[in-house]
């Protein structure tokens, strides 16, 4: 029996992107010769494996699954229902949890919508949170706001008072979060940053929660994949929820999770598990995005491999060379070095903002971000960079290959000095005439390309990838 055949109104629903839609696809391969020619350092940012794509982009974005496994509110979901409880199941594995004391939600489509939904759970309005401060290394969605200005949701929603780091040290100052803790009386105090390359002092955290009978939280997402390999002290020891992305150093695609106590003894963590799983939905958001679960459910089968082990303790060995061959250029790092995959390069000793050596490096197809360190005044014209090792271990980068990244920045920015000084103006604008149409910086990008694209790319074939035209 002949099929039956397609109706014309349906004929462009089974042509190749190529030949549908030739301008996208174009956009597409650009941005796969920009990720596998250029230095990606931003510490946010990694690259997944194969099967992560393929999962990401499967049948499966097809289906609405509003509710949980076994309780949806639409029909057709017995696979989706195996798929989720598989990625549960997996979570826990991963960082090493006892189903009977830790649940997970793996429906958050991000961790900014992780975080929201676990205050949710926690508190109600206008209860008061304290989070690292954001020139301190904290995170917009821990309660930041400036003295003019409510910034972030968990601000305009809850009351909020941040902590800081120590103005010498660049390390969190724990006697004067304890006093000012003693005086705000949080329901939520919020660990986790995302720009500080020191550990947490769970302990003493945790202690502090307890005297105000307060949630502690803990937002891992910038080192999820090194806790799960214990390259990263454990929060979970201490801690009564933990969220975290997936697409950062647990090398996934773009998602959430929220870990949850079960069980527990404790009076506010009662019910803990049926207020989570409420606020995500239907409090915060619809039905969850079932490819990208498939997805992270491949990633955390990934983690929990010995593979994955090793690649986590060399992207650690990686962001102490790279500092280390940064501090023998003479350059400053905030807190004097690193103990996870993120390095804090504080550039005002050179009077050089942390927002023209981003677009400088972007020109020669390095790939940073400027950062506030402490004691910044603007988010805009911040005096650092926050650089990441875990996208080019992905790429099999190793220690002496980070040498090499470091030589490249330290000519980025003795480029980037003799520009501001013959630009003889400390505007971006000006500073940028110069440098768009320098021959120096046409040159490190030659030199940047092809040493990057001497290393493997993970997650699609970059044989048959067209140079892109600048």
């Amino acid at each position: 029996m002949s099929p039956h055949p397609v109706e014309p109104y349906n004929s462009i629903m089974n042509v190749p992107l190529a030949d549908y839609d030739p301008e996208i696809n174009d956009l597409v391969e650009k941005e796969k010769y920009r990720q596998f020619s250029g230095l990606e350092l931003i510490a946010s940012e990694n690259f997944t494996s194969q099967a992560v794509i393929e999962a990401n982009g499967t049948c499966l974005t097809n289906k609405y699954s509003e509710g949980l496994p076994g309780a949806r509110y639409y029909g057709g979901n017995e696979y989706i229902d195996q798929i989720e409880l598989l990625c549960q199941k997996r979570a826990l594995e991963a960082f090493h949890l006892d189903p009977t004391e830790w649940g997970v939600n793996v429906q958050p489509y991000s961790g900014s919508t992780a975080n929201f939904a676990a205050f949710t759970a926690l508190i109600s309005p206008q209860d008061r949170i304290m989070g690292l401060d954001l020139p301190s290394g904290g995170h917009l969605t821990h309660g930041y706001q400036t003295a003019k200005k409510k910034i972030s949701s968990s601000s305009i929603y809850f009351q909020s008072m941040p902590y800081q780091v120590d103005p010498v040290t660049g390390y969190i100052d724990y006697d004067r979060l304890e006093a000012n803790a003693k005086l705000f009386r949080p329901k939520v105090l919020i660990c986790g940053a995302s720009a500080y390359p020191r550990e947490w002092d769970y302990a003493r955290l945790r202690k502090v929660a307890n005297e105000h009978d307060a949630y502690l939280m803990m937002d891992m997402a910038h080192i999820s994949g090194l806790v799960a390999t214990h390259e990263a002290a454990n929060p979970f020891e201490f801690c009564d929820i933990v969220t975290t992305t997936t697409h950062k150093t647990l090398r996934g695609p773009r998602a959430g999770l929220i870990f949850f106590r079960r069980n527990s003894t404790e009076a506010r963590n009662k019910g803990l598990e049926g207020r989570v799983n409420m606020a995500v939905f239907p409090s915060c958001q619809g039905g969850p995005h079932n490819n990208t679960i498939a997805a992270v459910a491949v990633t955390l089968k990934q983690a929990a491999s010995p593979e994955f082990v090793a690649y986590a303790k060399q992207v650690r060995a990686n962001a102490r060379t790279l500092g280390e061959a940064l501090t023998g250029y003479g350059y400053k790092l905030v807190t004097g070095g690193t103990d996870n995959h993120s390095v804090l390069w504080d550039l005002r000793p050179q009077r050089f903002t942390g927002s023209k050596v981003e677009k400088l490096c972007d020109l020669a197809n390095i790939t940073l971000n400027k950062n506030a360190v402490h004691g910044d005044v603007s988010a805009v014209t911040p005096g650092g960079v926050r650089l990441g090792t875990s996208a080019l271990t992905s790429r099999s980068f190793k220690e002496a290959d980070f040498v090499k990244v470091a030589e490249f920045l330290h000519r980025a920015v003795q480029i980037g000095l003799k520009a501001q000084e013959q630009c003889g103006s400390r505007m971006l604008k000006d500073f940028l005439k110069v440098v768009e149409d320098s021959p120096e910086v046409a040159q490190l990008r030659t030199d940047v390309e092809a040493f990057a694209t001497q290393f493997p790319m993970p997650g699609f074939d970059a044989s048959n990838l067209k140079p892109n035209t600048h």
